[in-house]
């Protein structure tokens, strides 16, 4: 067998372009009435921790693009704006609820960021836009209705009678001075069962609760010479997991993401694409599995070039709870987006076999025939007999935006694999993922057709005989909520929850199921509530934000679920669940 090679370690908006106005002429004071020297340097810092994730100066991302929107507005608007985004749509402005109802997303407020940075952030779009010449997004309005909601295209999110209650857990400490207070994304359980969860922070750390208490078990931030977790959304931590056999090999597997500097990936694209970032999947070993704190070393398996810095390589994940002779113990599922690659104008290189960008790849983490020899490809996936030049035979699957939260269940033998979906403008999905599956992306939304000409529209396709598509097994539309976020199937102790798969809206904090309790038969998604002292709440209240930033993580040893916010930094266990 190939010797493995470790590194020895130490110790351890949318809318903020869109308002509508009165065109000044250049020169005037609404267009240049910046009311003092703001730094445009530090506006550029803040522009790509804060903006960049959403927002272009030149080109159409998941927001608008803002160049040239300083030749519309004084810096004062743009500062009251950036504030309150939904006062502009509630007040009826038609430039923005035009690009309300295009986008289908609000952007959040900002007023967490002071006077002095929001006026750094416009002095640097007012700065390039002056250099490179770069002019206003030029929005229709002559037919948009002021109180017109956007086109319902998916039945509406069934409400139902089901409340569950939640007692909190754990606060976990911020890791910046300015929201979200944490990024806390997965959470996994030790594999002795011992009742010890680990969280990580997407800025870089995996936390390790015992008994309610939080303690620092990995911080990879000093060990990575290239690591960032900016800009925000997925960037930085993505995902970690247990090997099957740590209790034994002290094995864990973690992706990062990091700035190029020019090193080989192992996914390329042509020198013409600027490489944004890089995300890397790492082998971890520890010294001693009693250590409560990492020590160990690290190997490099995977190194994939993105194109842009969202959706990336987000979530890994084993297979639970099956015996040492099955094929798919040890086998290491992992699913990567099409790391912008869409949005920024280069869709070939996603939805392809010879791309890792889009995919659910499955890999033996512990063997060593992959083209760089760090991992292996096992022999039943599905397209490792494909004889065609570029092939990534590590392919399980394809044709993804962003692909997360992957969650097994089995029912009456059969193995089942869902996959949320966040989805681009209209839909989001919950997939289930079969081996050699193709899901469309860039070519569906959901269950719709999309041309990459214009991403924001989507169209109804009929079913042709040759279809190859594989549909969402459920979707959601855009005004019931605006990035699915995925979650688990429940087998634990409350009888009203089991069999359900547990999910909900990253953005709006609403929770959503699906029942599972005869297989794959019912597509319905039902909304479920929160009830506390008595009364109906919800997540927006609880965290005290617009932005929840929801996660639903499982504790798969106790069969216990949790609701995590980025938001607030807290951790809730679902403590009762009932029908009323």
């Amino acid at each position: 067998m190939k010797q493995l090679r470790y590194v020895s370690l130490p110790v351890l908006a949318l809318l903020l372009g869109l308002i509508n106005c009165t065109r000044t002429q250049p020169g005037s004071t609404a267009a240049t009435g910046h009311s003092t020297q703001p730094a445009p340097g530090h506006g550029k810092e803040l522009f790509t921790t804060h903006c960049v994730s959403c927002h272009s100066l030149t080109d159409d991302g998941i927001g608008p693009r803002l160049g040239g929107i300083t030749k519309l507005k004084s810096e004062q608007a743009l500062l009251d704006f950036i504030k309150n985004p939904a006062k502009a749509i509630e007040s009826g402005d038609l430039r923005a609820v035009s690009q309300f109802q295009k986008y289908k997303l609000m952007m959040p407020p900002f007023d967490y960021l002071d006077d002095a940075s929001l006026r750094s952030i416009v002095a640097y779009i007012d700065k390039e836009s002056t250099e490179r010449n770069l002019t206003p997004l030029v929005v229709e309005t002559k037919d948009v209705a002021k109180n017109a909601a956007p086109e319902r295209l998916i039945a509406p999110v069934q409400k139902s009678n089901l409340k569950i209650e939640l007692e909190d857990f754990v606060t976990f400490p911020a890791t910046s001075p300015t929201p979200p207070k944490t990024r806390i994304a997965t959470m996994r359980s030790h594999p002795s069962a011992n009742g010890s969860l680990f969280v990580s922070d997407q800025r870089g750390i995996i936390y390790r609760i015992n008994q309610q208490q939080i303690h620092t078990f990995l911080d990879i931030r000093p060990l990575l010479e290239n690591y960032t977790n900016v800009p925000g959304l997925g960037t930085g931590l993505g995902s970690f997991a247990f090997h099957p056999d740590f209790l034994e090999n002290g094995l864990m597997y973690i992706t990062h993401t990091e700035k190029f500097a020019g090193k080989p990936a192992d996914y390329e694209f042509p020198d013409s694409i600027k490489v944004a970032l890089q995300w890397v999947l790492s082998e971890w070993k520890m010294n001693s599995i009693q250590d409560t704190v990492f020590q160990g070393e690290r190997r490099e398996l995977l190194r994939i070039n993105v194109p842009g810095s969202v959706h990336g390589t987000q979530d890994i994940g084993f297979t639970p709870n099956i015996p040492k002779n099955d094929p798919d113990y040890g086998m290491l599922y992992i699913g990567t987006g099409d790391g912008g690659s869409t949005i920024g104008k280069h869709p070939e290189l996603t939805h392809t076999l010879r791309s890792l960008l889009g995919t659910i790849i499955r890999i033996d983490p512990r063997g060593n025939n992959s083209r760089n020899g760090n991992y292996g490809i096992p022999a039943d996936n599905p397209f490792v007999n494909n004889s065609e030049p570029g092939v990534y035979k590590e392919i399980w699957a394809y044709g993804f935006r962003n692909p997360h939260r992957l969650a097994w269940h089995q029912h009456k033998g059969e193995r089942i694999l869902l996959s949320a979906e966040v989805g681009e403008v209209n839909v989001e999905e919950i997939n289930h993922i079969v081996k050699g599956g193709d899901y469309g992306w860039n070519q569906r939304e959901g269950s719709f057709g999309i041309s990459t000409k214009n991403l924001k529209q989507i169209f109804p396709v009929e079913d042709a005989p040759n279809e190859h598509f594989i549909k969402p097994f459920a979707q959601y539309d855009h005004i019931d909520g605006n990035a699915v976020s995925g979650g688990y199937v429940y087998e634990g102790a409350l009888k009203e929850l089991q069999d359900l798969y547990i999910f909900g809206d990253i953005v709006r904090g609403r929770l959503f199921y699906l029942s599972l309790e005869n297989g794959l038969t019912d597509p319905v998604i039902r909304e479920l509530f929160i009830t506390q002292n008595g009364q109906l709440t919800d997540l927006v209240k609880m965290t005290n934000t617009k932005r929840v930033d929801l996660r639903i993580v499982y504790d798969e040893k106790k069969k216990e679920m949790f609701i995590m916010t980025k938001s607030d930094g807290k951790l809730r266990r679902i403590s009762k669940a009932y029908r009323e």
